[in-house]
């Protein structure tokens, strides 16, 4: 494995008695504190017929708690400075402020109240102004949106009920419209509770006094039931699945997707790299053959998305004008074959790595992102020392990883393809 700089950060983790755990890591460099909360809820944790529970949550976490007024949390926030947002995934719920340094109480007073004093707030009027917002949301980035549909539809496809990465993260419009206020209740019951959740502070602080603040606003709050991990079999594909989907588009746009590793699995690196390695840049494979030699593609871009039960590998071109996209499907899945076949050019992996420890050393120079990482890893590995070892994950794998990972996953027999087509052709 070659020799890469060490990450030394300091880290120190606590658990408060109600189950919340909590890392503190502290950095004077700049007078400012980023606070990241996540819940490890997300959509994953719905049910057919009531999808987008957790994406409408996180927009009602922000309409107040017991203690803080409608959109008052925002407001404190932007008062004093700061910013503050959220987002939701299949797998978690994170909450984020970053604040100047001595408002790092203020910080942790908005995020204990609704954590611990949300459900006394709650009212059918909230929910339904909050309904309406995620609707109108929904049709702006989904139905209303050229291609918007296909990565919901490619899901539907490659997972099949009642796997929870078969729905989308948004939720369906009838099960959005369905939702009332006690489900809502029921669900931040459950879920919205220390114990099943991680609370990271970042910056310039005393870990003493930190420490002291963390207890004083979250240890009152009472822990909830454990939450139970999703556990889902997921059965390889049967045989490939294809589909034409006509949309309101110029160009013709090819998904090929696999089932693969889950996100916390140490085969999942090997496919992450290999994404890198076939399109990360335009010096990649991919680029030079589809993009720049044969002017098949507009664009084109590898991925495998990083969640926690199982993953999905994708691929996705665009057509250039003019031309068919089964020849773009064809030369995506020439390369695919390659890889599986036989090992890559040393040349190129290490291309990847170094392309992987310039962003990952980047996002490190970034507050936000250094607790949001801290965060994730002691959600999924309950482990966020681990932020040095991550590198070494990618760093020792060789030519022989990838290619057992493209032989194993990317199978032409279980795979789905689904083009997307301007609607006249479709």
């Amino acid at each position: 494995m070659r020799a890469r700089p060490r990450i030394a950060l300091p880290i120190e983790r606590r658990t408060l008695d109600n189950g919340l755990r909590v890392v503190l890591h502290p950095d004077r460099s700049v007078p400012l504190v980023a606070i990241n909360v996540w819940y490890h809820v997300g959509s994953k944790n719905e049910r057919p017929g009531r999808t987008g529970f957790a994406h409408l949550f996180e927009h009602m976490l922000f309409q107040g708690s017991q203690n803080v007024g409608t959109n008052d949390h925002f407001r404190h926030v932007q008062q004093v400075g700061g910013v503050a947002n959220g987002s939701t995934a299949w797998d978690r719920t994170n909450y984020f402020e970053t604040l100047p340094s001595h408002c790092l109480d203020l910080g942790l007073w908005l995020e204990s109240d609704r954590m611990g004093y949300f459900l006394p707030a709650l009212t059918s009027e909230k929910l339904e102004n909050q309904r309406e917002v995620v609707m109108n949301e929904r049709r702006q980035r989904v139905d209303n949106q050229p291609y918007g549909r296909a990565f919901e539809r490619l899901h539907e496809l490659l997972y099949d009920e009642p796997h929870p990465y078969r729905w989308p993260i948004i939720g369906y419009m009838d099960d959005i419209a369905a939702a009332t206020l006690e489900e809502i209740e029921a669900f931040f019951r459950r879920y919205y509770v220390p114990n099943n959740a991680v609370l990271t502070i970042a910056g310039d602080f005393d870990i003493d006094d930190a420490a002291s603040a963390v207890e004083r606003y979250f240890g009152e709050i009472g822990r909830g039931n454990d939450v139970a991990p999703v556990a889902t079999d997921l059965a390889p594909l049967p045989g490939e699945r294809r589909e034409v989907l006509g949309d309101d588009v110029e160009l013709s746009r090819v998904y090929i997707a696999y089932h693969a590793p889950p996100g916390v699995a140490d085969e999942w690196y090997a496919g992450d790299l290999l994404a890198t390695v076939l399109t990360g840049g335009k010096s990649s494979p991919l680029y030079l053959d589809l993009a720049h030699d044969r002017r098949l593609v507009q664009d084109v871009q590898a991925m495998v998305l990083s969640t926690e039960i199982a993953s999905t590998f994708l691929v996705v071109a665009t057509a250039q004008p003019g031309v068919e996209i089964e020849r773009v499907e064809a030369a995506v899945s020439e390369h695919l074959a390659h890889a599986a076949a036989a090992p890559l050019p040393e040349a190129e992996l290490e291309r990847a790595r170094n392309r992987f420890l310039t962003g990952y050393l980047d996002q490190l120079q970034n507050l936000e992102d250094r607790a949001d990482l801290l965060s994730r890893l002691t959600t999924y590995h309950d482990d966020p020392g681990r932020i040095d070892s991550e590198l070494d994950r990618y760093l020792k794998l060789g030519a022989s990883d990838l290619e057992r990972f493209a032989s194993e996953h990317l199978r032409t027999d279980r795979r789905v393809v689904l083009t997307v087509e301007p609607e006249a052709r479709a």
